[in-house]
């Protein structure tokens, strides 16, 4: 969908309204960033952009229907369109004239490309003001790839930059990123120039150059635990307390690990595949792979009892003294049976 319609822009066949919705930025930004180009064509064009959390509807629709002074078309943005999701009228801090915008909307003006950009999951499709969005604008839902069409997209952003990408490399570089395509797109852009002359991004390049996550080391120190590797574990454990990463948070955080695994086993149970977990869990498809892959044949009573530690460990930070994260330390020294 959004292919098209960037061919479209591109070709100069732009529509007086547009609504973006849906909650992955990077489709959202790159329509805006492709219109304000084309219009821009004919020299910097004039853009004028509204909070409408914070000032009523009727304010764009008035700036919109404004002839501009020095170019043909005009670009106006309207941000959080919150009146097109399911909300409660009594919590919402602007009264917007719907009426006066279901109207315009039949009517909008020649001179002025108007975007609303509502990056919200869904709409609320039994609000009039919806239908009529749907009817006489162009509505473009924003949502994240696919792993498959992600790790595509990505094969196609290092190609427009004139270098290439093994799979092995782009496989590693979500991984590390996650689905994030903003952030995707700019860690592509320095590994190509981090690369230089060289035509292929290998994984030692991403490995060497793209920062690790703090959820990436947290994942190798449970793994270590469960392994029973308390070398490893305990090694990782206090890079990370110099790195200034504080125990409390670090529990906390292993303990959303385990019960992400615990739900990752249950449902693979069920016959779930790694798609359908996370989609039900709602986390990165990643993630989820990665447990599926590295899946350690630990029962679900020592994952249970590995929780129960935790929380053990996080009683003693709260309520005791002493050196903080010695307590976290003795737990990793006590393996997991499996």
């Amino acid at each position: 969908m959004f292919q098209q319609v960037w061919k479209e822009i591109g070709q100069g066949r732009i529509d007086p309204v547009y609504v973006l919705s849906g909650e992955e930025s990077y489709f959202i930004d790159e329509t805006i960033r492709r219109i304000k180009t084309a219009l821009e064509q004919d020299g910097e064009i004039e853009t004028t952009t509204f909070d409408l959390d914070e000032v009523p509807v009727n304010h764009l629709i008035e700036e919109a229907d404004t002839i501009p002074f020095f170019t043909e078309r005009k670009l106006v943005i309207g941000k959080n369109t919150s009146f097109l999701k399911a909300t409660d009228k009594s919590k919402e801090k602007i009264q917007h004239d719907l009426k006066m915008l279901e109207t315009w909307l039949m009517y909008p003006s020649e001179t002025t490309v108007t975007i609303f950009i509502a990056p919200y999951e869904k709409l609320d499709e039994r609000k009039k003001v919806t239908k009529l969005m749907k009817q006489h604008t162009r509505v473009l839902h924003a949502e994240a790839p696919k792993e498959r069409d992600l790790a595509i997209w990505v094969q196609n952003e290092v190609s427009m930059r004139r270098k290439s990408m093994d799979q092995q490399a782009v496989d590693k570089l979500i991984e590390l990123v996650g689905m994030n395509m903003l952030h995707l797109q700019s860690e592509i852009e320095k590994l190509c120039f981090f690369i230089g002359e060289e035509q292929t991004i290998q994984v030692s390049h991403v490995e060497e150059l793209v920062a690790k996550t703090l959820e990436q080391d947290a994942f190798k120190l449970l793994n270590a635990y469960i392994d029973g590797d308390v070398s490893t574990a305990v090694t990782i454990y206090h890079d990370l307390i110099r790195q200034k990463q504080e125990p409390i948070g670090l529990v906390a955080l292993l303990a959303s690990q385990v019960r992400l695994m615990s739900n990752v086993y249950y449902l693979q149970t069920k016959g779930y595949h790694a798609q359908q977990i996370a989609k039900t869990l709602k986390v990165n498809p990643y993630r989820v792979k990665r447990i599926v892959e590295d899946k350690r044949g630990v029962r679900d009573e020592y994952l249970l009892r590995a929780l129960y530690g935790l929380s053990e460990v996080d009683l003693q930070l709260k309520t005791m003294s002493g050196r903080r994260e010695r307590y976290l330390e003795l737990f990793l020294m006590k393996p997991l049976a499996k």
